[in-house]
């Protein structure tokens, strides 16, 4: 093919001025280096249409692994209404994070010059955020350490991938990255505020300070532009954040059961546990994400960069937030299993909190997955506004059964939306296979 060549076993090709491998490795003389600015390596590689996600962008996402693991464990500790605001503020934050440096990631490879050092950068920043999670919302007249930390870190966080971004973005897109970042230094005052206030004050703050974020993320796509560069690359580092989520469902089986001595019934939960994961993956990955990764495939121009916002940079932050929250349900049940008496654990039932943790993280999930299909590939069945409203009305009747019996009500509920949608040939994807996707 024209402009390719050959070097051994890599694929070469020649872009932006220097000459670039397959594998993100620059080589020979053509490489551009500078030693001006703050970052000592400008390489610099504009992705293409067939750009994919790199191996160090799979690096970073394991640093939000950790922060997401801290989240988990901060709501799991006491968990009550108050807690579970508590670390959807702090998950919205980190969202608005990974989400910025993915759209980075399109623009420019991440594993190359200026791009991989301030994503070097910003995985220290989440690190530290990760390390105060437990300690960002201190007793009323408690230090104010924690939270002006985490606010600390983020604050770094936007700051580098704005330095960055203006660094690589084409002038189409420096317009959509000034009205972001004019909203988002706005957004910082409640943040800071709210820190050295803590209490009620502390939450209120964020919460707006999330809001005016996420505005100024709305405000920047509709009078600026936010070009899509690589499809392929956008819906790959969507489903790979989705599937970090769906492997905290799982880590919570460890978190609930604990190092005790497992009976039968730990262990019935546990496989019980595992079944709702799995249709949570077929759910999206078999029966939504295929088609909604073609659909982004075809459009063009902004009906693809609005599509790209809405669907994916929105849509899948409550697709995430519904399986940790369902998540920390399950945990909640194998928990009072393991650790409850054992003539009674599994005759024990759960609390408010921990059934509507775990079928509202469940309606939640379905409500958002129902959106993205409706965003993506105009499908909105009755039968999937009918799920979203199942999986409310069970909590009151899951609140009166064993915890044992919940989960199984659970999983059994959604084996019965799988089954359903895998015997309804319209609800099945145009294509079974994904191609280029994780």
């Amino acid at each position: 093919m024209a402009g390719w060549g050959q070097c051994g076993q890599i694929a070469i090709r020649p872009i932006a001025g220097q000459i670039v491998a397959d594998d993100g490795s620059v080589q020979g003389d053509r490489s551009q280096h500078t030693r001006s600015g703050f970052f000592r390596s400008s390489a610099l590689v504009l992705t293409e249409e067939t750009h994919r996600t790199t191996l160090f962008e799979i690096f970073f996402d394991l640093v939000f692994v950790f922060a997401l693991t801290r989240v988990i464990a901060f709501m799991d500790d006491r968990l009550t209404p108050l807690r579970l605001g508590q670390g959807l503020l702090v998950l919205a934050l980190l969202w608005v994070c990974w989400n910025n440096y993915t759209w980075l990631g399109n623009s420019a490879r991440a594993d190359i010059g200026r791009i991989r050092t301030g994503t070097t950068i910003a995985m220290g920043a989440v690190f530290v955020a990760a390390l105060v999670i437990p300690n960002a919302w201190p007793p009323p007249g408690g230090s104010t350490n924690g939270p002006m930390t985490l606010v600390g870190a983020y604050i770094v966080l936007r700051v580098v991938h704005f330095v960055v971004y203006f660094s690589v973005a084409e002038e189409s897109r420096r317009r959509a990255l000034r009205i972001y970042l004019l909203v988002s230094v706005i957004a910082w005052i409640p943040l800071i505020v709210g820190a050295l206030l803590g209490s009620t004050a502390q939450v209120v703050l964020w919460a707006v300070a999330i809001v005016i974020d996420y505005g100024g993320a709305f405000l920047s796509s509709t009078f600026g532009r936010w070009t899509l560069h690589s499809p392929g690359h956008f819906t790959e580092r969507h489903s790979l954040v989705l599937i970090i989520a769906l492997g905290e469902s799982l880590i919570s089986v460890n978190a609930g059961v604990g190092l005790q001595r497992v009976r039968g019934t730990v262990v019935l939960a546990a496989l019980l546990g595992l079944v709702v994961t799995i249709c949570l993956w077929r759910l999206y990955y078999e029966n939504s994400a295929v088609a909604a990764a073609e659909a982004l495939a075809r459009a063009q121009a902004a009906p693809r960069d609005r599509l790209a916002v809405n669907a994916y940079s929105l849509v899948h932050f409550p697709l995430v937030i519904g399986v940790i929250y369902m998540a920390l349900g399950i945990e909640q049940v194998l928990d009072q299993l393991t650790h409850g008496p054992a003539e009674r654990g599994a005759e024990m039932e759960l609390a408010w909190i921990d059934t509507g943790a775990m079928f509202g993280g469940t309606a939640l999930y379905l409500g958002a997955r129902l959106a993205f299909l409706k965003m993506t590939s105009g499908e909105s069945s009755r039968r999937q506004i009918i799920a979203v409203g199942l999986a409310i009305l069970l909590i009151p009747a899951a609140r009166k059964l064993p915890a044992l019996a919940a989960l199984g009500l659970l999983a059994a509920f959604l084996l019965a939306l799988v089954a359903h949608e895998w015997l309804s040939p319209e609800a099945r994807n145009p294509s079974r296979v994904h191609r280029g996707g994780t």
